[in-house]
């Protein structure tokens, strides 16, 4: 999981929370900067998986050291999962790129389409090579959703990125 830190961050709207953890709401990504820069601090995200993502005001130099440790907790945590220690179950996750052939995307609209009946969450990730294919990869997760609404429904909205689009999918 990757943290975020000021211009880093790409999503038009955040909820952001102040230096003293107060709730400072649903703002727009210009204006988190504009008073991260006023305060001198920084802006951080740590987490893409809801629209608008979590951002906090944090102390100047104190977002790589969030980073660091939200990458190590990751990491320890995904370790965890693998040793059958019981707890939460594993999310499964599709792959699609943005120009999928029609046999391929059939394919994959099956799987999720298994897992979500059978009780499991999935994870729908699409791939693209650039900013061009992002309303490509868009454009197919939307089309997912669609095909996929008497299975399952979005938990998350569709967070698009650099190298694609994703979105969590949980079973009605």
């Amino acid at each position: 999981m990757a943290v975020l830190i000021n211009e880093q961050i790409k999503a038009s709207e955040v909820v952001l929370t102040g230096l003293k953890g107060e709730k400072l709401g649903i703002v727009s990504r210009a204006e988190a900067l504009a008073m991260a820069r006023a305060v001198g601090v920084d802006l951080v995200c740590t987490s893409l998986m809801s629209s608008p993502p979590p951002c906090s005001l944090v102390a100047k130099g104190k977002g790589k050291a969030i980073a660091q440790k939200e990458a190590a907790v990751h990491k320890t945590g995904a370790g965890q999962a693998n040793k059958g220690g019981g707890g939460k179950e594993k999310l499964k996750e599709l792959r699609f790129t943005a120009h999928i052939e029609e046999h391929d995307y059939d394919t994959k609209l099956r799987q999720a389409d298994k897992h979500l009946r059978s009780g499991k969450p999935v994870q729908l990730v699409v791939t693209s090579s650039g900013a061009k294919d992002g309303l490509a990869a868009k454009a197919v997760l939307e089309r997912l959703l669609t095909d996929l609404k008497e299975a399952g429904v979005k938990d998350t909205g569709i967070q698009s990125g650099g190298k694609g689009s994703q979105v969590k999918v949980n079973p009605r």
